[in-house]
């Protein structure tokens, strides 16, 4: 069986096991999520959004969380960890947006690139749930499931989300993406993986190596 075809079947097996996968953080403008994917590193979606509901009411704007401050902001997301590194970012990028960017989130990769605390993965986010541009995101999950599923054996996030961009067509991405996190938290655990239940053992090669 070629990659292209155990990808066909994976994606068409994966869709029916998660069909309404969608993002899990919480927000309702770009601006929110993008804050909120700089929150969740090292973070679950669940925590960030306990978090956020103390901001968002508030502060859902770049120049109102700008004007928030770091000292003020600290307090509000200790519970994410990082919090130090996490509030000097997010309130220089509010800066930055609400200065030279018209108080807007850019949806270019150059631009949300160029923001503090804003790599790869979290602009692949914002790309794709906030303006629906085809971006693949790898974060743990991601990067997992594609490993065990033999989608991919590159070593870095960059190189695994080339090796699925390749291997699916771009309006799947999001969707996909989506799917293989849900995956990874229900089934595809990081240790002690639900392999008896899930759909995708006879494709899976952690599982015929097991």
């Amino acid at each position: 069986m070629t990659a292209e075809t155990r990808a066909k079947k994976i994606e068409k097996i994966i869709g029916e096991m998660y069909p309404d996968a969608s993002i899990q953080l919480d927000h309702s403008n770009a601006f929110e999520l993008l804050v909120a994917t700089i929150l969740s590193a090292q973070c679950t979606d669940k925590r960030v959004n306990e978090v956020t509901k103390r901001i968002f009411p508030k502060y859902n704007t770049p120049d109102k969380l700008a004007s928030l401050g770091e000292a003020n902001l600290i307090p509000l997301i200790k519970d994410c960890g990082l919090y130090k590194t996490k509030s000097r970012n997010i309130i220089k990028t509010s800066e930055i947006l609400a200065t030279k960017y018209n108080n807007e989130v850019p949806s270019t990769r150059e631009d949300l690139e160029s923001l503090p605390g804003v790599g790869r993965k979290t602009c692949n986010v914002v790309l794709a749930n906030a303006f629906g541009i085809p971006a693949f995101p790898v974060d743990t999950h991601v990067f997992r499931v594609a490993h065990r599923l033999g989608l991919s054996d590159s070593k870095t996030p960059e190189k695994v989300e080339e090796d699925l961009c390749n291997l699916f067509e771009p309006e799947n991405w999001i969707k996909l993406h989506h799917q293989m996190i849900i995956h990874g938290r229900t089934l595809c655990k990081v240790q002690k993986p639900l392999c008896d239940k899930c759909d995708l053992k006879d494709l899976c090669l952690y599982k015929q190596t097991d």
